[in-house]
């Protein structure tokens, strides 16, 4: 059983940076698509962004051009460079992974100020 684990979450003032971990206890080299989600208070879980096994990557709209999404397949991570965050961007943020089914990471809370 596979578990990922994120890291790197915390207080940051608006147009700060942060970058989130996922570690995984396995090789990343078995999921086809990794993402990151994340979820605010009252609100829906939501897709932030995702990469593909061939390099595809695809954002929320909220996000393009200011997070950056990437995997270290050597180090069995993938990442999320956020830059320019806003109050907005506040929220738990998970990682997920695909293979055969779904894993999550237990999420790592990221909280903008204003």
């Amino acid at each position: 059983q596979v578990q990922l684990v994120e890291s790197g979450g915390g207080l940051v003032q608006a147009g700060g940076s942060l970058r989130l971990s996922c570690a995984a206890s396995g090789s990343i080299l078995i999921f086809s698509v990794m993402g990151w989600y994340r979820q605010a208070p009252g609100k829906q879980r939501e897709l932030v962004a995702k990469l593909t096994r061939d390099g595809t990557t695809n954002y929320a709209d909220s996000v393009k051009g200011r997070f950056t999404i990437s995997r270290d397949n050597t180090k069995n991570t993938m990442y999320l460079q956020m830059n320019s965050l806003k109050p907005e961007d506040t929220a738990v943020y998970y990682c997920q992974a695909s293979s055969y089914q779904y894993y999550w990471g237990q999420g790592t809370q990221v909280t903008v100020s204003s």
